[in-house]
């Protein structure tokens, strides 16, 4: 886990803080989000991250959701700190490109539908044979064995399956989806947990290395709360209940004069009590059937009542000021204007800013978790197409000519 790892342009933060995965070498062949997302997370704590792209054509990313001249926003945002290569892996000679780059890297994070390496002779058998300390995140829709691994899988797919959608949304109307690919993300953060702990227990116990299968389905079953213990004793099947958390009350959004809608979360008994003061229902804080969840569960839809009567006749900014003196959780619903101007938001460095190849600025969420001795950076935004493609292959010791050549077969 000691490789070259060559930068551009560093911040502040970098220059005074050891990166904490310096020197960890991570090698991306995927495309989209599940895969490339692990990847952007290990940059962002120094990880050296060499991305694979198809010759020509690039990660489809690059032309995802809104676009700034010719390439995407959110390429720019996932692919930070990375660097871009262009390989042709179904080439024989792009293959040995792989195999070369396998022999100093710690992790491969592909998210290809299972089968596809192999067939590229780049499978955890070519790879692992090569480099037998490899750790290999395998992110696919089903996992890499069991009926459904040879079926295509997106996100969308898995949060159906998992249960997520059947959830999401009010009980009379469809299910919708949660606003954004969280079944990617959430696959691409047990990625990252698992290639973790496979290098800690390589650094610790020494051995192989091991490979890391991550379902898209799984990950999302995996934050599914009760869901299945609780039809597996009683039969009981969790339907869609909108802006409430069942037998969690009062958990819920109300709407307020202005037209807005703040969230609430009171369920807490002490928080409840304190509530309840606070909008001069010092009745219930005093009933004694209201004490505990229990008996507020029972009559959740009696104080989701009394709480929008409350509410309605406040705007929006009335109401939290009432809440935060208090000490009530509670929220105004964001959008991205009120995200981007939130003082809270910008102190803690969540939105950042960083320029562009043509000098305009660009905005960027900032970086999650917070190191106190080693926190993670952005160095560069995602780079262009095959960018680092000669630096990377003359680290290899190909010189300009086989560089040249290759590049005329279509290989890089």
């Amino acid at each position: 886990m000691d490789h070259d790892t060559s930068s551009t342009a560093k911040d502040s933060r970098t220059d005074m803080t050891e990166e904490p995965l310096k020197g960890v070498r991570v090698l991306e062949l995927g495309s989209l989000i599940a895969g490339p997302y692990a990847a952007s997370i290990f940059g962002q704590f120094g990880a050296e991250v060499i991305k694979v792209e198809p010759p020509g054509s690039g990660d489809p990313l690059r032309r995802w959701r809104k676009m700034h001249k010719d390439t995407s926003l959110w390429w720019y945002t996932q692919s930070r700190n990375k660097k871009s290569i262009t390989v042709d892996l179904k080439s024989p000679k792009g293959q040995q490109i792989i195999h070369d780059l396998i022999r100093e890297t710690d992790i491969v994070i592909e998210n290809f539908r299972p089968g596809t390496l192999e067939k590229w002779n780049l499978g955890w058998e070519q790879l692992s044979a090569i480099n037998p300390s490899l750790i290999m995140v395998r992110v696919s829709g089903y996992g890499q064995d069991g009926p459904y691994s040879p079926r295509p899988g997106f996100a969308a797919i898995a949060e159906s399956m998992g249960g997520l959608r059947h959830l999401a949304g009010y009980p009379d109307r469809p299910p919708v989806r949660a606003g954004v690919s969280i079944g990617d993300t959430l696959a691409s953060l047990y990625g990252v947990i698992g290639a973790m702990t496979a290098m800690y227990h390589l650094k610790v116990n020494g051995g192989k290395g091991q490979y890391v299968d991550v379902a898209l389905t799984e990950a999302v079953l995996g934050v599914m709360e009760s869901l299945i213990p609780e039809y597996g004793m009683f039969g009981f099947i969790r339907e869609r209940t909108g802006a409430s958390m069942p037998g969690i009350a009062p958990s819920s959004s109300y709407p307020t004069i202005d037209g807005r809608y703040i969230v609430i979360a009171a369920n807490s008994d002490s928080i409840f009590n304190r509530f309840m003061v606070a909008i001069g229902r010092q009745d219930l804080a005093d009933d004694a059937g209201l004490k505990h969840n229990d008996g507020r569960a029972a009559r959740s839809d009696e104080l989701d009542q009394i709480i929008e009567h409350w509410t309605r006749q406040h705007t929006l900014e009335e109401a939290l000021a009432v809440l935060e003196a208090a000490e009530v959780p509670a929220s105004a619903i964001n959008n991205a204007e009120d995200i981007y101007n939130d003082p809270h938001f910008r102190a803690r460095e969540m939105i950042c800013e960083h320029s562009l190849p043509d000098g305009e600025s660009i905005s960027i969420p900032g970086i999650v978790p917070k190191l106190s001795a080693t926190p993670g950076t952005t160095k560069w935004l995602g780079p262009k197409l095959g960018e680092h493609t000669d630096e990377v292959l003359k680290h290899l010791g190909l010189d300009e000519s086989s560089i040249d050549a290759l590049k005329a077969e279509g290989v890089i």
